[in-house]
């Protein structure tokens, strides 16, 4: 035989006699759902020695599962010394779905995995496979745990939690209806949500003569009072003196019969502070001219959701111009579905104003409104609107005309006023 022939077989059987048989195993993996597993499998062993004296090392393996289809190949374990299997952990979807053992006989034909699984409880060959990892053997565990909140010796479930000083997670200390402060402690809950007294009719005759009214109770602070006579804002100290619940309008300034007497005024001292310091214009400007019969819109502000809340006041005003001298004209507010002002003109009424003042409650709101034009005389109304505002409202000012004269918007404004 050539000497290299010679040489290349030995070497060939030298390199086939390292390498340590290996037993194939194959099969086709599904989930309880019929569908076909897609995954990994990660199998972990530690060092053995094989059947043919190969040293086997610790390490682990992944094998990639596709539709299903699995194929890998093993050093058998059931001939090692020691004897022992492997572990097997299926990860699908991101995460690990279960563990189980693999004891591989030596086999010269592909065995499937219900050849090679075996009952929980058998250990990977020094390897822990009860599935328990201990704290310690998770690096940096022990250390996040100690830096988390525990239990201090006042905790008790059904509480509310706060933290102490030291760190430590204690109840809250007060009876079951006590309110708990930022700081921790707690104590009876008070009523500190501001309060409004809005569109109130003080208690007094109207008669001419009487000058003494009395509010249903007292402002706080006692500078929120705003009191008005036909809509108009009165000024204390000018118009009328207040304590306590009391509105005494000077000599001289008795509210007359057929005057409105409102007043708004906030209840809680806490309250001191408005929303907003100075008047708010929602919306203003020119509107539009009719010359129909019917009444319609002519000009509208559209009042955005959650812009007003209750305790808010709000301001329309309006001027009107006739042109013609045919017929008169008529003309209203309306504050969403109510009608909080209409009026009837004369021929002779060239302008026409007016105002309607909406206080805002809880739900709805206490309308006040008053008007006069050219001839028309001053009047005033008042009346409770069930309009829902929170998630909007549109006040919206209405004419007509009649015999071919023209009634024409000239100007609107809607305020918020502190």
């Amino acid at each position: 035989m050539n000497p290299r022939s010679l040489l290349a077989s030995m070497w060939l059987a030298l390199a086939a006699s390292a390498n340590p048989a290996l037993t194939t195993i194959q099969d086709v993996l599904y989930k309880a759902d019929g569908t076909r597993f897609n995954g990994t499998l990660t199998i972990s062993w530690s060092s053995f020695q094989a059947a043919d004296n190969s040293a086997i090392v610790t390490q682990t393996t992944t094998v990639k599962v596709l539709n299903g289809n699995l194929r890998v190949q093993l050093v058998p374990v059931t001939t090692a010394n020691p004897p022992g299997a492997y572990l097997v952990t299926y990860n699908s979807d991101g995460r690990i779905q279960f563990r189980e053992t693999w004891s591989v006989p030596a086999s010269a034909v592909p065995l499937h995995v219900r050849d090679v699984r075996v009952a929980s409880g058998n250990s990977t060959i020094g390897a822990d496979t009860s599935g328990v990892v201990t704290e310690a053997s998770v690096t940096g565990l022990l250390s996040d745990l100690a830096a988390r909140p525990v239990k201090g010796p006042g905790f008790s479930v059904g509480r509310v939690m706060v933290m102490e000083s030291a760190g430590l997670l204690e109840s809250a200390s007060g009876s079951g209806g006590d309110c708990v402060h930022v700081d921790g402690s707690s104590g009876p809950c008070g009523s500190n949500a501001p309060g409004f007294m809005d569109g109130e009719t003080p208690g007094g005759v109207v008669d001419g003569s009487n000058s003494i009214f009395t509010l249903s109770a007292p402002p706080n602070p006692a500078s929120s009072l705003a009191v008005y006579r036909n809509g108009l804002l009165q000024k204390p100290g000018l118009d009328y003196n207040a304590t306590g619940q009391t509105v005494q309008f000077v000599a001289g300034a008795a509210p007359q019969p057929g005057d409105t007497l409102l007043a708004s005024y906030r209840l809680n001292g806490e309250a001191e502070t408005p929303i907003y310091a100075s008047p708010q214009v929602v919306c203003s400007g020119a509107g539009a001219a009719t010359n129909s019969a019917t009444l319609g819109s002519v000009g509208s502000c559209v009042i955005p959701s959650g812009l007003l809340t209750p305790g808010d006041r709000l301001e329309a005003r309006f001027d009107l111009e006739h042109q013609g001298s045919a017929a008169g004209f008529s003309f209203e507010v309306h504050w969403g579905g109510t009608v909080a002002l209409h009026r009837d003109a004369s021929t002779s009424d060239a302008l026409a104003t007016g105002r309607v003042d909406a206080a805002l409650l809880t739900s709805g709101a206490r309308l006040s409104a008053e008007s006069w034009g050219s001839v028309l005389s001053l009047a005033g109304s008042v009346a409770i609107a069930p309009d829902a505002y929170a998630g909007g409202i549109t006040v919206d000012f209405w004419a007509n005309a009649a015999g071919g004269d023209t009634v024409a918007l000239r100007n609107f404004s809607v305020v918020r006023v502190p």
